[in-house]
């Protein structure tokens, strides 16, 4: 970490243009009072969402909805985005002081923010993991919205790593049945190590008591319905965008009475907000990365100088990343 003055510098990762990015220093302001100086070990590239910043996909009327909690710049370009950001403490909150900790914060190297916006990692889960807790913040709030019941037979369209522990929460339900379903016929082998069953769309299971999407795609949904038994709930999970998706809302989809319901992160359920905060969200989410099976989530790791050389790869649709893991100066191992 640079000092210029008695401002420290660190150095940050900005979507400049459509699909473009750079890695730029940026000042780091001084700690305060209740605020701590983190040193980033690890972040998560977040692959939908950063792949539509990445090509200018937030459409205008969603720029404020958006925005990170410390997001800088504003959409389209130039913004510092991101929100799976795992690092140790070096001063500030003696609370604090050398923990490991968690932060909605963007791809930097050295930042400071109020202590109140670090959650602790719970001993025993490796920093690297960690930063699957913003992906599995959104499987827990997606569970909250399909309500799944013991025994369920569950379908999950979409083998991202969003998918993937949606359906790894539902499938730790007594009795339950949860199949994954990608056009990825390696995704069985991820699958398998969860304890989920797989299929190819074209094999996928129906009459489901419940299904979730997240394929961000129109045949992805079109499969989702598919697969859901009558009066049955698809939780839609993807978020498009500016792009259009075709559902196939005709045939027999008001007949049989199925239920289209959407699932977002950014608010908690009404029916819960009176107990739960995003604190208590975020924490639970934690808590649950204790699996070593999960490690499989983290398919590439990328140092984060080489960040702008590789993420047009990384972010590209088609590609088979499931959580690409920016690795910093300091990081273990």
């Amino acid at each position: 970490m640079a000092v210029t003055g008695n401002t420290p510098l660190s150095q940050a990762l900005w979507y400049t243009g459509p699909a473009q990015c750079a890695i730029d220093v940026v000042p780091c302001e001084v700690p305060q009072a209740g605020d701590v100086l983190v040193r980033t070990l690890f972040s998560g590239i977040s692959r939908g969402t950063e792949g539509l910043v990445f090509r200018g996909e937030v459409p205008e009327s969603e720029w404020q909805r958006m925005r990170a909690p410390f997001q800088a710049g504003d959409f389209p370009f130039p913004v510092k985005y991101g929100y799976a950001n795992v690092g140790r403490v070096l001063e500030g909150d003696p609370d604090l002081a050398g923990r490991l900790v968690f932060s909605l914060y963007p791809h930097q190297s050295v930042f400071v923010l109020p202590s109140s916006a670090c959650v602790p990692v719970p001993a025993g889960i490796p920093a690297e993991r960690a930063v699957l807790a913003a992906n599995m913040e959104t499987a827990i709030n997606a569970l909250w919205d399909g309500k799944p019941s013991p025994g369920d037979h569950i379908c999950v369209v979409g083998g991202g790593v969003v998918g993937l522990l949606t359906a790894y929460l539902a499938s730790r339900l007594p009795g339950t049945r949860v199949t994954l379903i990608d056009t990825n016929a390696a995704r069985a082998g991820t699958a398998a190590d969860l304890d989920l069953d797989f299929a190819l769309p074209e094999q996928a299971p129906r009459d489901q008591d419940l299904v979730f999407h997240t394929s961000a795609s129109s045949a992805g949904l079109a499969t989702a319905l598919g697969c859901a038994g009558d009066g049955t709930t698809v939780i839609e999970m993807s978020w498009y965008g500016s792009g259009d998706v075709l559902a196939p809302l005709g045939a027999d989809f008001h007949c049989r009475r199925l239920k289209l319901v959407s699932s977002q992160v950014g608010t908690i359920p009404v029916e819960r907000q009176a107990r739960w905060t995003f604190r208590r969200r975020l924490e639970t989410a934690l808590s649950l990365l204790q699996d070593p099976a999960l490690d499989r989530l983290i398919s590439h790791r990328v140092d984060f100088p080489d960040l702008p050389a590789q993420l047009p790869e990384l972010l590209n649709k088609a590609s088979d990343v499931l959580t690409a893991l920016v690795v910093y100066e300091d990081a273990p191992g």
